[in-house]
């Protein structure tokens, strides 16, 4: 038996970790580790990250700050799920 799955799938959070340790601070480091976190949101409930990222750098100036949950990646997917149904 070997766990080639599980290293597999832990490798870019063992990078991370390792890349934090030079992202110039330590709240260069938080932020890095939040993208980290969002890009892997979208790959688990397959979004492509860029479309999510151009569709959220686009809206969030405008969106109300009480609502900003609705732009992370799972609240996102079932939006445009929805969106896409109605147009159908």
């Amino acid at each position: 038996m070997d766990n080639n799955l599980i290293e597999n799938s832990i490798r870019p959070l063992a990078l991370g970790r390792k890349n934090y340790l030079f992202a110039g601070s330590h709240a260069g480091a938080q932020r890095a580790a939040m993208l980290y976190s969002f890009f892997a949101s979208c790959k688990r409930l397959g979004v492509d990250p860029r479309n999510w990222l151009r569709d959220v750098l686009e809206r969030i100036a405008d969106h109300p700050v009480n609502r900003l949950e609705e732009l992370l990646p799972h609240q996102w997917a079932m939006a445009n799920a929805h969106a896409g149904t109605e147009e159908e």
